[in-house]
């Protein structure tokens, strides 16, 4: 089994930055893939990054792609999650989410994704 602990959430200023972290314990399996989700208050959750752990390949949606970075320290088991620019929509509670195995689906999808952190809070006014 797999734990994920997120950090580094926080309320900013629009324009600010944050770097979330999240740290991976409990299991010797490196998840083929490693996301970050964030849910605003009364919305669905979504995708906003994915790192292919192996070839450290990276995608996002338009709504976040040339602010937010996704990166990886293996040494660390640990995923980060680089927001510049933010802006007031950022404002949710951000996850990081990691696969018990690939199953080729579409990376943004939830049911992609076997472990979850518990969230930490991002607010941008």
């Amino acid at each position: 089994h797999v734990q994920l602990v997120e950090s580094g959430g926080g309320s900013v200023q629009a324009g600010g930055s944050l770097r979330l972290s999240c740290a991976a314990s409990g299991s010797t399996y490196i998840s083929r893939r490693m996301s970050w989700f964030r849910q605003p208050p009364g919305k669905e959750r979504e995708g906003v990054a994915v790192i292919y752990t192996r070839e450290g390949i990276t995608r996002y949606p338009d709504s976040v792609k040339g602010r937010f970075t996704i990166s990886q320290d293996n040494a660390k088991n640990t995923v980060y999650l680089q927001m510049n620019s933010l802006k007031p929509e950022d404002t949710a509670m951000y996850y990081c989410a990691a696969d018990r195995g690939f199953r080729g689906g579409r990376w943004y999808d939830l049911s992609e994704y076997d472990y979850w952190g518990q969230g930490t809070q991002v607010t941008v006014s």
